[in-house]
């Protein structure tokens, strides 16, 4: 992986609002980073100075062994999920400003 595109992952997930969450998918689309695996290792291997834990699963889920600990920090930023998943019709991050909650897609 080059160093531009590990750089600005990581820029972008530092950009993600308290109170929002996006998925790695949606880091992914942003970075143009070809999947968004590499999210996850950027994560994991460079992510903790990052808000990492905005960040979930396409479906709306912490990754097991994150689970608690991410839903915890969520909730203080007044992020609630439903059971174990974040509604992301609700607190999905739009970086364009585009507040439409009836449109579908990343953002």
């Amino acid at each position: 992986m080059d160093d531009v595109l590990h750089e600005r992952v990581r820029e972008i997930i530092e950009s993600v609002p308290a109170g929002t969450v996006a998925t790695y998918g949606d880091i992914a689309a942003l970075a143009g980073a070809p999947s968004p695996r590499m999210v996850g290792a950027i994560l994991a291997e460079d992510g903790h100075d990052l808000p990492w834990h905005r960040i979930l699963r396409a479906n709306g889920t912490p990754a097991p062994h994150l689970v608690h600990d991410q839903l915890e920090r969520l909730r203080a930023e007044g992020v609630l999920a439903d059971g174990q998943r974040v509604d992301l019709r609700k607190y999905r991050w739009k970086p364009d400003g585009d507040e439409d909650p009836g449109e579908e897609g990343l953002f």
